[in-house]
């Protein structure tokens, strides 16, 4: 199957979310009505990241550009290499792919624990509430879940879909 062959449906998000309504019902919608094959080209004000990996579960793949006129567009194309059964981690927040591009990045990997806990954590001390911090890590961080809880921090994480890496979005919460 090639690029050029595969049928392409688009979606412009811009109008929905300059009327002030989130567009994550209008992108299922559509991604719930492709037919087999089917790509989805959606157009965006800013590059949707926390949508890809809702995207990869659901079994596409994320080519993303920055267009001439500043808007975002994703190729989201079947994906025969990832599996839709891929889920977001329990406890992780839904909503994610609402959340604004993540202000800081971090790779962790190869460290051994607590450490990459002990950054998270004060990497998030420094951000202002409603920034959000993307982390790879080797596994799952099931230990720092509930410190993020307790500090009303929401995340959303999942293992990558080639399995070598766990992602972690988190959203700071509260007062600084």
């Amino acid at each position: 199957m090639t690029q050029t062959t595969d049928p392409i449906r688009e979606l412009d998000v811009r109008p929905i979310l300059a009327s002030g309504q989130d567009p994550f019902g209008a992108i299922m919608d559509v991604v719930g009505s492709l037919p087999p094959g089917t790509s989805l080209r959606l157009i965006a004000p800013f590059q949707p990241t926390p949508l890809f990996s809702v995207m990869a579960r659901q079994g596409y793949a994320a080519a993303p550009r920055q267009r001439g006129d500043g808007a975002w567009e994703v190729l989201f194309s079947p994906d025969t290499g990832s599996t839709t059964e891929q889920d977001l981690s329990p406890g992780s927040n839904r909503e994610a792919m609402f959340w604004p591009d993540p202000a800081q990045s971090l790779d962790l990997t190869g460290l051994m624990p607590p450490e990459p806990m002990v950054r998270i954590l004060a990497t998030l001390e420094d951000m202002a509430p409603g920034e959000v911090l993307f982390a790879l890590l080797e596994r799952e961080p099931v230990f720092l879940f509930p410190e993020l809880s307790a500090r009303e921090h929401d995340w959303a994480g999942n293992l990558a879909a080639d399995g070598a890496g766990y992602r972690l979005l988190i959203r700071r919460g509260g007062e600084k």
